[in-house]
């Protein structure tokens, strides 16, 4: 996913890049990740003003597990892409203002691949869910409650609020 800076101003334009990856070697170690497809990746790399514009899509379809029962969930992971590029001789220091969204780039080359890469894993959902409506585990026994409910008493109390609990009781009843 590379391509050259002066190519880009040059032409103001260049062809859709239209590319694979393979995600496994980024979800190496999460175990909530059961298995993914490759990101399918899409994207637009236009000039204006000296400014490199790269827009587009990352697609790609995992199998996580549920935060709530640990079942399969199946999450489409679908992320729009914009960054912005601009060429520089040096780049220049931290405190001083600086347009946070350009990437100074020194070179005449830029690798998209790492900033797909970065983007994409921060649209990962921190809590999938295998549907909206999921019950979850019992606290007690384990027992998934979506399959059937165990008979637990689930209701405990703290026993330094347990003075709070009729207080919402309605004495009209």
């Amino acid at each position: 996913m590379q391509f050259r800076i002066q190519e880009v101003l040059t032409k103001g334009k260049l062809p859709i890049i239209q590319e694979t990856v393979q995600v496994d070697s980024l979800l190496k170690g999460r175990r909530d990740v059961l298995s993914a497809s490759p990101m399918q990746v899409e994207l637009n790399i236009t000039a204006v003003d000296g400014l490199i514009h790269v827009d587009g899509h990352l697609t790609s379809e995992l199998e996580m597990a549920c935060s709530r029962c640990l079942n399969p969930a199946a999450v489409k992971v679908d992320v729009p892409f914009h960054e912005q590029f601009k060429q520089v001789a040096e780049l220049s220091p931290e405190d001083e203002e600086s347009d946070d969204d350009t990437i100074e780039v020194i070179g005449d080359a830029i690798d998209l691949k790492p900033y797909v890469e970065d983007l994409w894993l921060l649209e990962l959902p921190f809590v999938p869910m295998c549907s909206s409506d999921c019950k979850g585990l019992c606290s007690e026994c384990g027992q998934n409650l979506n399959e059937h409910e165990c008979g637990c008493n689930r209701g405990s109390i703290d026993p330094r609020l347990a003075a709070l609990k009729d207080l919402f009781i309605d004495d009209n009843k």
